[in-house]
């Protein structure tokens, strides 16, 4: 008889007490039973870990002496289990009963599935999609699927781009075939479309991501369809980690093939009016180019790795 495929969850917070709470209450209510829950925190300077505390030998805390981000906070996570699947989580999300299970089913029925999301509203406006997902436009901008429509707009499910890791299953099966340097997330992303990243590299290495519009969460963030003004409120380190984990993502996985001719001309068209924003409105994200240049000769030697994975596919 084929036995259940075991699951984990994985938390990464930082600064997290009014959330992390009500997040672990609803992952031990879940349905599909769990072999481990790992909280990894930052370095909280509120009562993240003693909330976490609270739940005695349910949760396995680890606690970081300093922030290292959301990317290797979640590898550190990763690491700490052996499950089939691993279900990444923000804090401040909140699940249905029934959506780990219902996302392990659609992997199970479909091996090539490597992430599946649910259906995720906003905590603020029910009736509004936070995400269904993660899309690209041919810009290599990229946006929450859905966010700021009607939920009655997503009730299909089917395949999309990628999964935010708000609230992602990541098959064991997949995590461990598109390592990069030993690592899942990229760790140099420290956070901010680090799940873009790794969106794009399983795409590229033949697998798939779904979305199911049946498995329900609810996210706490309320700022972020209220345009340039909720931009503003953001930390400049933020948007700094953003802008130049764009960059990152594209250096590292844009495909090298006859397309790219066509592509170069528009990112390079797009980055020019990116760049003349900033001088405009935002001098202090320019500093971000010091950071890529630097990085640039890792990044193409990851590129390199992931297009000789690629290939050997092909």
């Amino acid at each position: 008889m084929k036995t259940a495929p075991t699951a984990s969850v994985c938390i990464v917070t930082y600064n997290s007490g009014p959330d992390i709470g009500n997040c672990l209450e609803a992952v031990l209510a879940l349905s599909h039973s769990l072999e481990r829950i790992v909280v990894v925190d930052n370095a909280s300077t509120d009562n993240s870990r003693e909330v976490v505390r609270r739940f005695g030998d349910k949760v396995v805390l680890v606690e970081n002496p300093v922030n290292v981000g959301f990317a290797q906070g979640q590898n550190q996570a990763i690491a700490h289990t052996s499950s089939d699947y691993v279900l990444t989580l923000n804090p401040d999300v909140t699940l249905d009963s029934e959506y780990l299970g219902t996302l392990i089913a659609v992997m199970e029925e479909d091996r090539r599935v490597g992430s599946a999301t649910g259906q995720l509203v906003l905590g603020s406006e029910p009736t509004v999609i936070d995400s269904t997902g993660i899309e690209m436009g041919r810009t290599r901008r990229v946006w929450d699927r859905g966010g700021g429509d009607p939920v009655s707009q997503w009730e299909e499910s089917g395949e999309l781009f990628g999964v935010s890791a708000a609230a992602a299953v990541y098959a064991r099966r997949m995590i461990e075939d598109i390592k990069l340097e030993g690592q899942f997330f990229d760790e140099t992303y420290f956070a901010y479309k680090e799940d873009v990243d790794v969106a794009w590299r399983s795409k590229l290495l033949g697998w798939k991501a779904y979305y199911a519009a049946e498995a329900k969460a609810t996210h706490g963030r309320g700022w972020k369809y209220e345009g340039r003004k909720s931009r503003k409120r953001m930390s400049l380190l933020i948007r700094r980690h953003s802008y130049q984990n764009r960059i990152y993502t594209i250096v590292k996985n844009e495909p090298a093939d006859w397309a790219l001719f066509l592509t170069i001309p528009r990112l390079i068209g797009f980055e020019l009016l990116q760049i003349g924003y900033m001088l405009v409105f935002e001098p202090g994200l320019l500093k971000c180019w010091y950071n890529i240049m630097k990085e640039l000769p890792r990044l193409l030697k990851k590129r390199r790795s992931i297009q000789k994975m690629r290939n050997s596919r092909i």
